[in-house]
């Protein structure tokens, strides 16, 4: 029998308009549908995004627990565990969807499920489809251009290592920081120091029907949300 495909399935930013049409196409002739599941049991943000496309009982929807914790014996336990629930379908010749907010190629939990497929069962064809990416949102949300002529961009996640934050702004036009909300207050102070604060911009969730456009001026001691993005646009 004829194995089936994963695809890493790019949904976009938040805005279910957002997503292609060969996303669309693939969510449409795809049987299974792979989404993370959350442990809480409310819907993840990827399978938020697909709702409007996947009418009730139509499609065989696979939830799969990827949890936050640096623990590794737990980590490839259940790492393990959702690339198996996986090839079950696979085996039988069903093609299956991982959806995930995003490009699955960017900063993806679909990269580590793609390599661990490989390693398991490289007898798997995959494909992924590209998709829109928070930063692409962020900058055509708030009509700010990223690049332009020889602009340099950088899009990195945002560390503790402030001297490094400082470099990488200094050297670029524009910067993208993902991750930034663990690191929030410090990289306000730095932007602040840098005589930058009114070139930064901060969105949660872009897009999306629970988008925030921040006021910068007020963001010390926020607590954001995991999916928030800072732009800085010399």
């Amino acid at each position: 029998m004829t194995i089936g495909t994963l695809y890493g399935l790019g949904v976009g930013p938040g805005d279910p308009e957002l997503i292609t049409v060969k996303a669309f196409r693939v969510l449409t002739e795809s049987p299974v549908i792979a989404y993370p599941k959350k442990l809480r049991g409310s819907k993840s943000y990827a399978q938020r995004i697909i709702d409007v496309y996947i009418k009730p009982g139509e499609k065989e929807m696979l939830g799969l627990v990827f949890p936050m914790t640096k623990d590794e014996e737990t980590l490839q336990r259940e790492w393990t565990k959702s690339v198996e629930q996986i090839y079950a379908y696979l085996q039988q010749g069903h093609d299956v969807a991982f959806v995930t907010e995003g490009d699955p190629m960017l900063f993806s939990t679909y990269i580590h499920l793609m390599k661990l497929m490989k390693e398991m069962h490289p007898d798997v064809p995959m494909q992924s489809v590209a998709g829109i990416s928070s930063f692409n949102g962020t900058a055509n949300r708030l009509g700010l251009p990223l690049a332009d002529g020889d602009d340099h961009v950088a899009m990195i996640p945002a560390t503790e290592d402030m001297a490094e934050m400082r470099r990488v702004i200094e050297t670029h036009d524009a910067i993208v920081f993902i991750k930034v909300a663990k690191v929030l207050d410090d990289m306000l102070e730095l932007l602040e120091d840098m005589n930058l604060i009114d070139k930064t911009h901060v969105v949660t969730k872009v897009t999306s029907d629970e988008e925030i456009i921040w006021d910068v001026q007020e963001l010390h001691g926020a607590e954001l949300n995991y999916l928030s993005c800072m732009v800085v646009r010399k």
